[in-house]
């Protein structure tokens, strides 16, 4: 066996962030956990207006959570593999995932039952 044709990879240096880019950085997940927060406040009136009671309550909380659990991995995947001469690697999907998590947000009051609040959110 022949080990000394095998490349080590090259390393690449970490960015040196300034304060300012680690504040504005800190402060947008700030705001991505504030509207987390609200949205989660705000689900408990929706799920009994639509007729939940208050035992599955919790159980339809979870919806959120597992979706990311299961999606993110996918969608990092799939970005991982792409490549915009324009936005980069993940800016494309950050920017399609708010349009849709706000059109979801707006349709969600107006869902027809539980299960489509839940998908919604």
């Amino acid at each position: 066996m022949q080990t000394e044709n095998i490349q080590k990879p090259v390393e690449t240096a970490k960015p040196q962030l300034s304060f300012w880019q680690i504040w504005n950085m800190s402060f947008g997940f700030l705001g991505i956990q504030y509207g987390f927060g609200l949205q989660q406040a705000n689900m408990s009136p929706i799920y009994r207006y639509l007729g939940a009671d208050e035992a599955s309550i919790p159980g339809l909380w979870l919806a959120g959570p597992l979706t990311g659990l299961l999606l993110q991995p996918i969608i990092g995947a799939v970005s991982d593999r792409s490549w915009s001469p324009t936005w980069g690697r993940r800016k494309p999907f950050i920017l399609a995932g708010a349009v849709l998590g706000s059109i979801a947000l707006v349709f969600m009051p107006n869902s027809s039952s539980i299960w489509m609040a839940a998908g919604l959110m």
